[in-house]
């Protein structure tokens, strides 16, 4: 395992961190807690010590599996990150299946009991980075509700700060206008070798020396494994499947193009997570863990062989050529994807 330093503090991020949404939500099939917290123990002994949780993941779970897993003097062999905005309090039960969004809430008293009830719930004095959850461009613009993170971290309850984008793809001007104005320590949103619109122009266009990126999704939903085919059947409560098969379809040939990346060496998903870390403005990737496997495999990743010039450039030329799939539907995004459309 590699570390990258995250700027204005004293952190070290695992480049590969361990989201607590698999884990949790019940979204990527069911695990109990203590299926949860060997897994999250295992990562920790691989050298991931990077955790993201989400306090309305699984209505509280996520931090609580923290607490489990890394109780007493084991919590601060890890950097805990969470994230804040959704009233599961009150909404909780209206979720339902999938990523069904429940009613946000920023008000500033909200944002302070949700960071002393998250506090709680970890069982620890600070959060390392607490993250405003999937704004929109009306918290963008809400300064008191930045002053507030910066206030908190003047308290010590959170170490640093920053927000999350989504739930879906998107988001162009939220991420970029958050940059520009707050200079947030973190920013998290989805990006990957096959999904690189908007998050490229996200970070070049909000690029900050003093910014780093978490990447999510950064295996486009598992299709960068490189272990679908064509019959791929995707259990019952498995988010995956709601996408229309043409996303199974489709997907299938571009890894096709792709395999050039894979060796004796190295594998297909962790060529897909050193592309990300060829970037130095990211600070650590995400990918979705569900299973001891895939944990190991991506552990492994910084320590694979990076990615060469020529294949960086192959894969730009691919990309470029939509991996050479002809006639897909435009990609749908969510958020503000054009400055015109961005309230005045």
């Amino acid at each position: 395992m590699r570390y990258r330093p995250l700027p204005r503090t004293d952190l070290q991020l695992s480049e590969i961190g361990f989201g607590l949404w698999t884990v949790s939500t019940g979204w990527w099939g069911t695990v109990t807690d203590t299926e949860a917290v060997r897994l999250m123990q295992r990562a920790l002994d691989l050298g991931i010590t990077l955790f993201d949780a989400a306090d309305t993941y699984g209505n509280g779970r996520s931090e609580e599996l923290l607490a489990k897993a890394f109780p007493g003097a084991a919590r601060d062999r890890v950097v805990v990150a969470t994230k804040v905005g959704y009233d599961f309090y009150e909404h909780g039960d209206d979720r339902g299946r999938g990523q069904r969004e429940i009613p946000h809430n920023f008000t500033l008293p909200f944002i302070r009991t949700a960071v002393d009830k998250a506090l709680q719930r970890i069982g620890t004095d600070r959060i390392d980075i607490l993250q405003l959850h999937n704004i929109r461009m009306e918290q963008v613009d809400d300064q008191p509700l930045w002053d507030l993170l910066e206030t908190l971290r003047q308290e010590g309850k959170i170490r640093s700060w920053g927000a999350a984008l989504g739930p879906a793809i998107g988001w162009l001007y939220e991420g970029i206008d958050t940059v520009r104005k707050h200079r947030p320590h973190i920013l998290q949103h989805i990006y990957n070798l096959l999904e690189q619109h908007p998050g490229k122009a996200l970070m070049d266009e909000g690029e900050s020396e003093e910014t780093r990126y978490l990447i999510r999704v950064p295996h486009s939903s598992g299709m960068l494994e490189g272990k679908y085919t064509t019959e791929t059947v995707f259990p019952p409560g498995d988010h995956r499947v709601h996408r229309p098969r043409s996303w199974l379809l489709n997907g299938v040939k571009k890894i096709e193009t792709l395999r050039f990346l894979e060796s004796a060496d190295r594998t297909l998903g962790q060529a897909a997570l050193q592309w990300l870390l060829a970037d130095p403005r990211i600070g650590s990737c995400l990918p979705n863990i569900y299973n001891e496997e895939q944990l190991v495999e991506f552990a492994a990743a910084p320590d694979t062989a990076r990615l060469t010039p020529d294949e960086l450039a192959r894969i730009a030329a691919l990309h470029a050529d939509n991996f050479g799939v002809r006639d897909e539907e435009p990609g749908k995004f969510k958020g503000t994807m054009t400055r015109d459309a961005v309230p005045a």
